[in-house]
């Protein structure tokens, strides 16, 4: 199919190129009745604007990148959350006319400096950033820069718009059911990074160990890396602590894959010997057994929220002083991965 520009618009009309760019920009110096008709041969023609000109005549692209690092466990798992993610993210933009790209971040690379080489060469008009830290210097980049942006996490110490998902909502409700069922001994597990999803996970555990008035142990909450033999490294932790925790939260739920695995090497049953409570029902973890109790939240949904925000920060009249900061809360699912403490082996 010949693909339709303003110079076929333009004879189609018997007007001049001019012309009908200044009604499709909404000049006023074309009448109302002008631009209507343009407008109306657009839709009937299928109009598709030269995005590469408009870019150079506006100095926009059209585009919202959405920047993720590839070297995490979830990635080399087959994670689908960034895909599913941009399913509702892209339909929103499109009504706009933006395309989104993603700006993938590898392990050789620097974030920092791979952000700040993108917004150098002015790949997108705005920008999602993945990973939040404490401190981002990603963030504060931008703010310092002006250039609109939203953060799918919290992080960074100014003031700036974000979207996150409740992990401190999570781990409250995960030490809270498990407390519930009677456990007393009940870990934490995360990655060693120091993002910010972490540090809001390992708040919500805290807070609900002292909520509940159960015991607390430097040990238990177990750092491992970011990798996919982590579930198995968890395991392992688990496995040569005395006495043992009859409970463990997962604030990253692929970690359950390989701590599976090594439990039952060692003879301990996933569900019955140790509970297991993981942060996000995925797709990736629906084949173990026995199920695993998670959270879900609509990805598509929650995609279309990064989109409308994103759209919002690129409105002119965006106040700065009231960026869009949203937790989204998620319900659990239950699994059958996390049952009473078996009495004969609780103090085991």
């Amino acid at each position: 199919m010949s693909r339709v520009g303003i110079r076929e618009l333009a004879a189609e009309l018997g007007m001049s190129i001019s012309t009908v760019s200044r009604a499709m920009n909404a000049r006023e110096d074309v009448s109302a009745a002008t631009r209507e008709r343009v407008t109306a041969a657009a839709e009937r023609l299928g109009y598709q604007p030269n995005q590469s000109g408009r870019t150079l005549r506006r100095g926009a692209t059209g585009t919202v990148a959405l920047v993720i690092q590839t070297n995490t466990a979830r990635t080399e798992m087959g994670e689908t959350f960034y895909f599913s993610l941009c399913d509702g993210l892209q339909q929103v933009l499109a009504t706009k006319s933006l395309d989104l790209v993603l700006l993938p971040v590898g392990a050789s690379a620097d974030p920092d400096q791979y952000l700040v080489n993108a917004v150098d060469r002015h790949l997108a008009d705005a920008y999602v950033v993945s990973n939040t830290h404490r401190v981002d210097r990603r963030i504060e980049y931008l703010t310092q820069r002006a250039v609109p942006f939203v953060a799918l996490g919290r992080g960074g110490v100014s003031d700036h718009a974000w979207l996150d998902l409740d992990f401190e909502g999570v781990a409250a409700h995960s030490v809270a059911r498990l407390a519930g069922l009677g456990h007393e001994r009940i870990a934490l597990a995360s990655d060693d990074r120091d993002i910010t999803s972490t540090f809001e996970f390992v708040r919500g555990y805290r807070r609900a160990l002292a909520e509940h008035g159960l015991p607390t142990d430097s040990g238990w909450e177990i750092r491992v890396p970011d990798m996919p033999e982590g579930g198995a490294i968890l395991a392992d932790r688990l496995l040569a602590m005395s006495p043992r925790p009859t409970a463990v939260v997962l604030a990253q739920e692929t970690l359950a894959i390989g701590l599976y695995r090594r439990l039952r090497e060692a003879g301990v049953e996933p569900g019955s010997d140790l509970a297991v409570i993981g942060f996000r029902k995925n797709p990736v973890c629906d084949h173990l057994l026995p199920s695993l109790t998670s959270f879900e939240v609509s990805l598509d949904d929650y995609g279309r929220r990064l989109g409308e925000i994103v759209l919002g920060r690129l409105t002119p009249d965006c106040p700065d002083d009231q960026p869009v900061q949203e937790v989204w809360a998620m319900k659990i699912v239950p699994g059958e991965s996390d049952a009473h403490p078996p009495r004969e082996k609780a103090a085991r």
